[in-house]
């Protein structure tokens, strides 16, 4: 039962895995052309790190020892679905997610990732590394700024100055 509050936003957390190289995480979603980073809705009880773990296990097969936490974003990031994505038969009814992000560095081998590691539906079928600003032109356009704002707010842990979007 996911987590949605009186606004009608979904509780959720975004997770961006970097490697040694400062490239992140990107995932294809299961039969799509679609790619982002992975992502999850809270459930109740659940804390945000409880859910990045769960997520993290459920859609990347990582557990807590093969990553670093190195931030949390400071404050919730809002993003709307648009119109034909909305159920408008479900209640409570959700019009978008609010999310929680977390800034991970990879410690152990990328062969420990693995997209069909849990019971889940695999949300995705492939994955790669990219740049660090690459998500950002290629992500779906309803997210694209809570991406911007993400991955502003971590880039002085992954980026040196000189770098920028």
């Amino acid at each position: 039962m996911a987590i949605i509050d009186r606004r009608g936003f979904r509780s959720n957390v975004g997770i961006i895995i970097i490697n040694g190289e400062q490239q992140v995480f990107w995932a294809k979603r299961c039969g799509q052309e679609a790619w982002q980073f992975p992502q999850g809705g809270m459930n109740p009880g659940e804390t945000p790190e409880q859910t990045l773990f769960r997520e993290l296990n459920e859609e990347v097969g990582l557990e807590p020892a093969d990553v670093q936490v190195m931030a949390v974003s400071e404050r919730w990031l809002y993003y709307r679905l648009p119109q034909e994505l909305i159920r408008y038969h479900s209640r409570p009814l959700c019009i978008g997610q609010k999310q929680k992000w977390f800034l991970l560095k990879l410690v152990s081998d990328e062969s420990r990732i693995c997209l069909t590691s849990s019971d889940c539906r695999p949300e995705f079928d492939g994955w790669r590394w990219v740049s660090y600003w690459y998500p950002i032109k290629h992500v779906i356009a309803f997210k694209k700024n809570v991406y911007v704002k993400a991955l502003k707010e971590f880039a002085p842990l992954v980026l040196d100055n000189s770098s920028s979007c």
